[in-house]
């Protein structure tokens, strides 16, 4: 791994842009490796930050729950208020060293450095004081991860456009978020069985992982070039990006689909060491809340090379959606089990650990098609765009499954280190398991729907081929024929400016004048703004001592408070556009072919 490997699209085969038939493309090993190793030890990070850290702050720290659920939702809030803008640069700069490794180098340290501070508290600190830490600390560990953690997943789609390479890739690089996932899951357990006190663990992993994180990335860095053809083209603006992305319909069916199941996405993370201490109560909590994760994480471990090959053999969307059923079977049998039901507890878990194993490398290989039919219809490569908003949506849905089930359970009289209540208990048992196994069925029925198989996906890229000598192509999911980007009469530079608004915004100006813009977007600004003061002046009326608990809602307001100010930038940053379209910067017949090319 010591030479460093060049991916360009002139050194790999089958990918010249002007080829008619891509031929299939095979990633050497060592690429393989430099870019799925890292993720060993940003995937260990997440089992102290998600699993351990809630527990520990409020059992060791004696933060009160109420006030820890409210550092979770404003650090989510802050951390999904920033993917798209970083997205958005990562996919705009150009450094001699290409677009996204000057920010895998930056942003590795930086988070390693957070991670540790996160992990270990001062001495002393307690109450809301130790909120403060919690939540600064949150926040700065996840807006460097957002840092490296885009432009490393924007790396992925592309080093190959081969549809089953990038099953393989994704999967390599999942096999390594598996282990160390594992090592994180099962580390903490022995370590405190070997009479390590436990903030001296958390001592040792904050310098452990941190370290390989940033060595991992650096090798990543160093070792893997981008590449050149993508590197050079031009970028979009974000608005109008965003608004692209929403049209691009295979990319809104997985984006529903990964919505609605992170709806109660972080609730197995946070809620499984309640579950196993108050629910099961095993005799060492500790040691077998740390073998439970061996077996969900190994599990899911041994199942991928099977995933791998049910998904060349049938397709990513089969293999995908066969892995559902484990989880939700799995997981909704668990709200049966009781105290001392260890062994049937490590059973289901096990089941459903296989079926996680095939959506960590599935959907980001499935993805990764999509954004090459964006590429058919925008002529740009956006891959950490997509990855930003693949990430915003679901990072403000899943706020309230981190946030909300610790406030419902404070709400109801929980009493850390005490046998829990009856109601505590049901509680614990609902939403750790019904919860998540009804929202995933949903996530199922959706993800049904979405179109690109192996074969839809060599025609798109025949499609980009035939836009780049300047013919029209035919559109798979459509059956239209499509003439190459901008190229309807409306120059690139004209048609991007136009997405900065809505075909009803457009059709308001070309009907009721110069005004009706600049007024649209006062509007959506202010009432974004209203609902964000709103749920701020909630917030802060219900959160006035330490005495009292805030309550579930006021995690709600939180959240709902970080998504209407996120509009309200969004909306903000077309004032300027609106401003300059009602000035007449476009001509009425101009915005007539958009409209009908759109």
């Amino acid at each position: 791994m010591s030479s460093k490997a060049t991916v360009t699209s002139e050194s790999t085969p089958g990918v010249g842009r002007n080829a008619p038939n891509p031929l299939p493309e095979h990633l050497p090993w060592n690429i393989r490796l430099l870019y799925g190793a890292p993720n060993f030890a940003g995937a260990a990070m997440v089992i102290p930050i998600f699993v351990l850290m809630p527990k520990f702050y409020a059992d060791v720290v004696l933060v009160p729950l109420g006030y820890l659920a409210i550092a979770i939702a404003i650090a989510r809030s802050l951390d999904a208020l920033s993917d798209p803008f970083l997205g958005w640069i990562s996919d705009r700069t150009q450094t001699r060293w290409g677009r996204r490794r000057p920010y895998i180098v930056v942003g590795a340290p930086l988070c390693a450095l957070a991670f540790f501070a996160l992990l270990n508290p001062p001495w002393g600190l307690s109450g809301g004081i130790a909120a403060l830490w919690f939540g600064t600390t949150f926040i700065l560990y996840f807006l460097f991860s957002t840092i490296y953690g885009l432009s490393h997943y924007a790396l992925g789609p592309e080093l190959t456009l081969d549809y089953h390479e990038r099953s393989t890739l994704f999967a390599v690089r999942e096999s390594f978020t598996i282990l160390g996932t594992i090592a994180a899951s099962a580390a903490p357990g022995f370590m405190m069985k070997a009479g390590i006190p436990e903030r001296r663990v958390f001592f040792l992993l904050g310098i452990a992982f941190g370290v390989l994180l940033t060595v991992l990335y650096w090798m990543l860095a160093f070792g893997v070039r981008e590449r050149r053809d993508f590197v050079e083209r031009k970028s979009n603006p974000l608005v109008p990006g965003i608004r692209r992305a929403l049209k691009n319909r295979p990319f809104a069916i997985l984006l529903a689909s990964y919505v609605v199941g992170s709806i109660t996405g972080a609730i197995p993370a946070t809620m499984l060491p309640f579950f196993n201490a108050y629910v099961i109560r095993p005799p060492n909590p500790e040691l077998w809340l740390s073998i439970e994760l061996l077996c969900y994480f190994g599990f899911g471990f041994l199942s991928l090379p099977l995933w791998l090959a049910a998904a060349r053999r049938f397709g990513k969307l089969p293999a995908w959606l066969a892995s559902f059923i484990a989880g939700i079977t799995g997981g909704g049998a668990m709200f049966f089990l009781g105290k001392g039901d260890i062994y049937p507890l490590l059973v289901l878990i096990s089941w459903a650990g296989c079926g996680f194993g095939a959506g960590l490398f599935l959907t980001p290989a499935m993805q990764a098609d999509v954004i090459d039919y964006d590429e058919f219809h925008t002529g740009k490569r956006r891959e950490a765009q997509y990855g930003a908003f693949w990430a915003i949506l679901p990072k403000f849905v899943a706020i309230p499954s981190a946030a909300i089930p610790i406030a419902i359970l404070a709400s109801l009289g929980y009493v850390p280190n005490a046998v829990q209540s009856p109601p505590v208990i049901l509680a614990i048992k609902g939403i750790f398991a019904l919860g998540p196994a009804i929202f995933a069925t949903l996530s199922f029925m959706i993800a049904r729907t979405y179109p690109i198989d192996e074969r839809t996906h060599r025609a798109i890229l025949e499609g980009i081929a035939l836009h780049n000598q300047g013919l029209p192509a035919l559109d798979p999911l459509t059956n239209r024929m499509v003439a190459p980007p901008h190229s309807n009469g409306v120059d690139e530079e004209t048609g991007w400016f136009l997405d900065y608004f809505s075909r009803g915004e457009l059709n308001r100006y070309l009907a009721c004048g110069a005004a009706s813009p600049v007024r649209d977007v006062w509007r959506a600004a202010a009432l974004s703004l209203v609902v964000c003061g709103l749920s701020a002046w909630y917030v802060f009326a219900r959160v006035s001592s330490l005495r009292s608990d805030p309550g579930a809602m006021v995690s709600l307001c939180v959240v709902a408070a970080g998504f209407a100010f996120t509009i309200f930038l969004f909306h903000m940053m077309r004032l300027r556009p609106a401003r300059a379209l009602a000035a007449g910067l476009v001509s009425p017949d101009i915005i007539r072919i958009h409209l009908n090319g759109d």
